[in-house]
């Protein structure tokens, strides 16, 4: 067998040992493909993790960490407003923080009542 076909069956084999798959990204929560390929790539690095943020969403984050690294390394401070959902009407509204993976977000009139809620419930108990 030539040094060719080798190459050619062993890139046939790696896709059919890595299928492409459907990840849930955990910014946006929209589904993306990993492909066969981006896994060949992954494997062949050893890496171990699979991504978890679509492309649009990566490039995002990165350019908040490099406006982060920026500023920090300028010495100054910036104001930082992030366009969010909430997580219990669903209206957008900004924010002036990066929300952690994985944790509701609220908009101001939400957030207030559910505070005044949890205020009321402390002093009934």
């Amino acid at each position: 067998m030539s040094e060719r076909q080798e190459i050619f069956e062993s890139a046939a084999g790696s896709e059919v040992e890595h299928p492409d798959r459907a990840i849930q990204c955990v910014d946006c929560n929209e589904n993306f493909i990993w492909t066969s390929g981006e896994q060949t790539f992954f494997h062949d690095k050893g890496l171990k993790n699979e991504p978890k943020r679509c492309k649009p969403c990566k490039q995002a984050k990165n350019e908040r960490l490099a406006a982060i690294t920026a500023a920090q390394t300028s010495g100054v401070r910036q104001r930082i407003e992030v366009s969010v959902q909430c997580a219990q009407c669903g209206q957008q509204t900004t924010v002036p923080f990066y929300p952690s993976q994985g944790r509701p977000v609220y908009c101001r009139s939400c957030f207030l009542a559910g505070k005044t809620q949890g205020a009321n419930n402390s002093a009934n108990a």
